[in-house]
């Protein structure tokens, strides 16, 4: 079975990437189907094989791996569209998912309306049991009370039900009690406990995750049942993985049981892609820089790793599940520019999506859009976009953009290049979240531009950062996809011990983690039979202190004396990289310990861009195949290159225009172009 398969399910295109054993690498791209995802999956299969020379068919029966980012979830949260959920609780604290933790985002604004609740209250059920902080029982499990409640939510209509005792995170009983009545009564029925979803202490957060979980559970599974079943059918013979939001991948039983982790499945492949990028390139810090379609997704790769956060959300939802961490923005190719009478001009966070996208794609949309302006300022050929098979509409994007520019009083050129450059600014801002509010200096690191929008605004991003270099993979505009493929399978447990007077010494920490360590890999090995390890952490805190920071303990040596002082140890130095200092005469206190069993699958490396792995003569100079006048602060006859032929060592100098068939790159004035070992492009900024 000679290929692996990456397939990365956007906003506005389906991404894929083949891989065969010798690591050449194809890829493709199809317009995404949201009303049914699996659709844009099969039709973008469709076209992989087409380009591998092989029917659909033969090729996945050759197959011996898909790995699948899936925004299923994301959609259903973000547009308000999951199940009906019925939620059972202990009796009298129902009113946790809206009292959430007594804050809202903006506290200073008076005006701002409360979060509304995924489970409305009538549907939100009290059950008559209660568990003690140490997980003894001190009121049993009512059957008369749970009998009614069940009831209730069977008579709601009901699609899934979430279950939310107190302190089940240290005695599971009544859940599980509750769960198999559950499955008698509503056979079905989408069923989910917190105690398998996040057995952690912290009510909100064990409530909110696990009624994301309920509300997004039944469209994930349907969707991942249908595309399984289809790709069956189609000739798939291999393992279909889905990557989770902590960048590790399941098996799709996994993936629907813990729905609420692939909330950020997507953004989670591109992340996996710069560490590998980082790895393959010897650059360890990057900022990874994802444009698409429809958002931004930023990132920070620091000594080659990517960090991992329990403190992510999406759409105002607490999901407490470990996630790598990624901040997201709503500015991508298709985000709409509007103005209003008074002058105000803004672009995104809406988006024209795939349908009916851009103006310029022809598809009766109206509205002016950052593909637009690119394709006005000259960056985009109308002629030859995605390869030729999609042919620009310009005077429909010419027309959009003259009813914004009506409203502002500028010319076209005016408005596309404002466009251009507010967009450019937003994403520069979310960088500056990810990298200076978090002490990070950008200008020590790379910016890594992938995602099929990026290559025309990231050089010009880096440049309003000051950052000196930007690198283009020959991937990056399916590198999600092709990040998926250097994936390891990943099963994590976790177990809160705060307050836990058992853990006095060494040996009893290393049989906390040893229970652990035994559950994970006993789970993971009804997955996998390869190569296997364990990684450790802890969430951790100062005894004054109500947030805890995750701290990794993978490269403690675990036998060694004084593992507890060790422990301690890397708190305080973890603490001290992520806030500047540390507090060794302070508690130490110890919450949350996690194992993660992670089965290692080996990743395809790429084929050299040349058979006898050497470079040709350094700085060689590209030909253009055109010029075309493109907008650097004015029209400028560019030099048009085609990336595909740039050999390793090639090198150019800005303005430029290097155009790929599913991506195009923007290199400034001055800047520096050229090409590495792999084919890529390395742009070294001009300082202007």
């Amino acid at each position: 079975m000679p290929f692996v398969i990456g397939i990365d399910v956007g906003g506005t295109f389906t991404d894929l990437v083949a891989i065969d054993e010798t690591g050449n690498t194809v890829f493709a791209k199809s317009p995404s189907t949201p009303q049914d995802q699996s659709v844009g999956v099969l039709n973008g299969l469709d076209e992989l094989a087409r380009r591998l020379g092989v029917a659909r068919k033969d090729m996945l029966a050759q197959t011996a791996r898909i790995v699948h980012g899936a925004t299923v979830a994301t959609n259903a949260l973000l547009e308000r569209k999951g199940a009906r959920v019925a939620l059972l609780t202990t009796e009298g604290h129902r009113d946790v998912l809206e009292m959430r933790e007594g804050l809202k985002g903006n506290r200073y604004d008076l005006r701002t309306p409360p979060p509304e609740p995924l489970v409305p209250r009538q549907l939100r059920l009290g059950v008559r049991e209660r568990l003690r902080a140490d997980g003894t029982v001190q009121t049993p499990l009512d059957d008369a009370s749970l009998a009614q409640a069940i009831e209730t939510a069977r008579q709601s209509g009901a699609a899934a039900v979430a279950i939310c005792y107190l302190h089940a995170y240290r005695n599971p009983a009544h859940e599980i009690a509750t769960e198999e009545r559950l499955r008698r009564a509503l056979p079905n029925v989408f069923i989910t406990r917190s105690s398998d979803v996040l057995p952690q202490i912290k009510e909100f957060e064990r409530v909110s995750t696990t009624v994301v979980n309920a509300y997004v559970g039944p469209a994930v599974h349907r969707y991942l049942t249908s595309l399984s079943t289809r790709l069956g059918e189609a000739g798939l013979r291999g393992s279909l993985f889905v990557i989770l939001s902590h960048g590790g991948m399941a098996p799709l039983e996994e993936a629907a049981r813990l729905a609420a982790a692939t909330v950020l499945s997507g953004p989670a492949g591109g992340v996996a892609g710069a560490r590998r990028c980082a790895t393959l390139l010897g650059v360890p810090d990057l900022i990874p820089f994802d444009m698409g379609g429809t958002s931004t997704d930023i990132s920070l790769i620091a000594g080659g790793e990517a960090s991992l956060s329990a403190e992510r959300g999406l759409a105002g939802e607490r999901i407490a599940l470990r996630s790598l961490d990624i901040a997201s923005i709503g500015a991508g190719g298709g985000s709409i520019a509007r103005a209003d009478a008074s002058g105000t001009f803004e672009v995104g966070p809406e988006s024209a999506g795939a349908v009916p996208g851009p103006a310029c794609y022809g598809n009766s949309g109206r509205f002016a859009t950052v593909t637009d302006a690119n394709l006005l300022l000259g960056y985009l050929d109308a002629d030859s976009f995605l390869g030729g098979t999609r042919k620009l509409d310009r005077a429909a994007a010419e027309a959009a953009a003259d009813r914004v520019a009506a409203t502002l009083k500028l010319s076209r050129e005016e408005t596309a290049a404002g466009i251009y450059r507010l967009i450019n600014l937003k994403m520069a801002d979310g960088i500056r979240l990810m990298t200076l509010r978090r002490g990070v200096d950008p200008r020590r690191f790379a910016l890594l531009s992938f995602g099929g929008a990026a290559g025309l605004h990231a050089v010009e991003v880096a440049r309003e950062l000051e950052i000196p270099r930007v690198i283009v993979p020959t991937v990056a505009s399916v590198l999600s996809a092709w990040g998926m493929l250097a994936t390891d399978l990943r099963y994590e447990l976790s177990r809160t011990h705060i307050g836990d007077g058992a853990i006095v010494d060494d040996a009893a920490m290393r049989a906390v983690f040893g229970e652990l360590e035994t559950r994970a890999m006993a789970r993971l090995r009804t997955w996998f039979d390869g190569p296997a390890r364990i990684e450790r952490s802890a969430e951790m805190r100062y005894g004054e202190q109500i947030f805890e920071i995750d701290v990794p303990l993978t490269t403690l040596d675990w036998e060694a004396p004084n593992l507890i002082g060790r422990i301690h140890e890397e708190f305080h130095r973890r603490h001290e990289e992520l806030y500047t200092y540390a507090s060794r005469d302070q508690e130490v206190v110890f919450v949350n310990a996690r194992a993660a069993a992670v089965g290692s699958v080996q990743a395809s490396e790429p084929a050299p861009r040349r058979t006898d792995n050497t470079l040709p003569q350094p700085n060689m100079a590209a030909q253009p195949k055109t010029t075309r006048p493109a907008w650097f602060g004015g029209w400028r006859d560019a030099a048009v290159y085609d990336i595909a032929s740039l050999t390793p060592g090639t090198t150019l100098t800005g303005p430029a225009i290097l155009e790929a068939e599913t991506t195009t790159v923007i290199a400034g004035d001055g800047d520096e172009v050229s090409v590495n070992r792999q084919g890529w492009l390395d742009i070294r900024l001009s300082r202007r």
